[in-house]
């Protein structure tokens, strides 16, 4: 088997890279001008729509903000995954502080003083010098200070070893690129949490078949490997920068179906599974299914084993025993949701507040990617910090949209806004203003820390106002950076299906919120839903791939999701204009 070149990073990989540069320079206190430019040129490589690396040096400074130095270290990474800019600066400081940067709330000259004058190179000193009390007596820090990173330490605790669903999906396929590279005729595909669409994962579970047994020395040799794991002639086991296990697994074709299965999990679905087999007097693994005298039942698909244990074919990422097999026996599970389903995309912000991109190109890029119809979003005037609309603008705006709309042929751009919700559950608009727009999301984003009783009263407070259609994020949470706040969500659940108002999916990677349990919830208690973006920039309007697969897992159908309909259809089932019929 040939070995050709190493697998080329993908932008966002390129742009990690850079932002660690970034970082050690900020430890060693280097000049801010070239600290800026690389993490300038981290935000302009992971938003770019062309791949760097199939660019030269030449191509890259045609880019604005990326000059020759820059655009060498930019080919430099993506072809070799690393730099020696980056080794250099490993060379003064361990790699180890770069997890103690990233700490919330410690930042890099806090890292510095912590490195000098505690010689804290890891996650595990800082916690042992804060738990000693010995981080408090640095100038500048104190009690206060020592315990937030005590209880960041807590939280980074909590969630170790757990990457996003979108982390470890690009992780996942870049290897999979990797390895179809040494082995173009097998079958490579990802399997485990990441084919369920979890939203967190630990492992990245990868298996092949039709591959010869050298494929496992093309897995370990994967650029950015930081450990080999193990390595055998059927199984290897990597840990890559960044803190992800990944594990390759070779199976004969005729175990195909049962390794992709047993593999793919949840355990709680494969436990079923084989008690099913069991009953049967049949015996069930990750090399297929077969009867009391061990000959083989079913094994080379997936389908086959489903089919003879008495059920439909279930999509992975309905299997974590939440009554799916007993919907498979029945033969009624769901027709789920697809991506091809979304005609619309209901949230999104333009530069008329925090958003990195002009009404006409965000509109633009929507109309490329197949939708029929979007809502323009932007903020209100509570979040100062996003440039937020107050009424005067609000209505500008409104009025800029329709314009835009009306000369755009089979395409239409409804004015809407995302409301914040005060603190006491009023709008952050006045209710001629809300009245005026075509769709109202209303969503929460400060004082997050009330209590239960509060935070839920001030949602359902906003569910009743006559001009919301939508609540966005309910629950405000950030997937391995922030809990969600104590919200009753049934209790919202109810007051949204008593006053005909929709639920957000919000497909941002880091918020998935609704969660797939809520969203089921929300189905089951008659609640619509939406699934939208909140892009902020053109390349974040693909995100609703991952709120279609938090969907999927919440067993929703076409009809569950409101902005798979025609606008027309769409509009009509908007909650202001179900109150003008009723």
């Amino acid at each position: 088997m040939s070995a050709p070149s190493p697998v080329p990073l993908d932008n966002r990989a390129v742009a990690r890279v850079l932002i660690e540069i970034a970082m050690l320079l900020e430890l060693k206190g280097d000049n801010p001008f070239k600290i800026r430019a690389y993490r300038n040129g981290a935000d302009i490589v992971a938003n770019a729509a062309e791949a760097v690396a199939g660019l030269d040096e030449a191509g890259l400074r045609a880019w604005s903000g990326i000059g020759k130095d820059l655009a060498g270290r930019i080919r430099e990474i993506a072809l070799t995954g690393d730099c020696a800019v980056r080794q250099d600066l490993l060379k003064e400081f361990p790699a180890t502080l770069l997890d103690v940067m990233r700490l919330q709330g410690v930042g890099p000259k806090t890292v510095a003083m912590l490195y000098r004058d505690l010689h804290i190179k890891s996650l595990e000193d800082l916690s042992e010098a804060a738990k000693a009390g010995r981080v408090r007596a640095l100038k500048g820090m104190g009690a206060k200070k020592e315990e937030l990173i005590l209880r960041a330490l807590e939280e980074r605790q909590r969630h170790a070893g757990r990457h996003r669903l979108d982390q470890a999906t690009e992780v996942a396929e870049a290897l999979v690129a990797h390895l179809k590279q040494y082995a173009p005729a097998a079958d490579v595909v990802t399997v485990g949490s990441v084919r369920r669409g979890a939203e967190t994962s630990g492992d990245i579970d990868i298996l092949a078949t039709g591959a010869e047994r050298s494929l496992t020395d093309a897995f370990v040799s994967f650029p950015g490997v930081e450990r080999i794991l193990g390595h055998g002639e059927t199984k290897a086991s990597i840990l890559l920068r960044g803190g992800f296990q990944a594990d390759l697994r070779l199976v004969l074709p005729e175990e195909r179906g049962a390794a992709l299965q047993y593999f793919t999990g949840s355990k709680a679905h494969n436990i079923a599974l084989r008690d099913r087999a069991l009953e049967r007097g049949w015996k069930l693994n990750e090399y297929g299914l077969f009867d009391p005298q061990d000959q083989p039942i079913a094994g080379s698909t997936e389908e086959d084993i489903y089919q003879a244990l008495g059920l439909a074919w279930i999509p992975p990422e309905m299997r974590e025993n939440r009554g799916e097999i007993a919907a498979a026996a029945d033969r009624v599970l769901p027709a789920l949701v697809e991506p091809g389903d979304l005609r619309g995309d209901l949230h999104m912000h333009t530069t008329e507040s925090d958003g990195r991109e002009s009404l006409e190109a965000i509109v633009s890029a929507a109309r490329e990617r197949g939708l029929e119809y979007v809502a323009i979003t932007d903020h209100t005037k509570s979040l100062a910090m996003t440039n937020g609309l107050d009424e005067d603008r609000t209505l500008a705006h409104a009025a800029r949209i329709r314009a835009l709309s009306r000369t755009l042929k089979g395409f239409t751009v409804l004015a809407g806004i995302e409301c914040d919700i005060l603190p006491d559950g009023s709008m952050d608009l006045a209710d001629d203003c809300l009245a005026a727009l075509d769709i109202v999301i209303a969503s929460v984003h400060s004082a997050l820390q009330q209590d239960e009783a509060e935070i839920t009263a001030r949602l359902i407070r906003a569910i009743e106002h006559p001009s919301v259609d939508i609540i966005g994020h309910p629950t405000s949470r950030m997937l391995l950076r922030r809990e969600a706040s104590k919200v009753r969500i049934e209790k919202v659940i109810d007051a949204a299906a008593a006053n005909g108002v929709a639920l957000e999916i919000n497909s941002q990677p880091y918020r998935l919120d609704l969660s797939d349990s809520h969203a089921r919830l929300a189905r089951d208690r008659g609640v619509k839903l939406v699934i939208s973006s909140d892009a902020h920039e053109i390349p974040a309007l693909g995100f609703t791939r991952w709120g279609v697969l938090t969907a999927r897992r919440a067993w929703l159908s076409k009809d569950d999701v409101l902005n798979t309909r025609p606008v027309a259809a769409f509009r009509k089932a908007l909650r202001r204009q179900r109150a003008k019929r009723i």
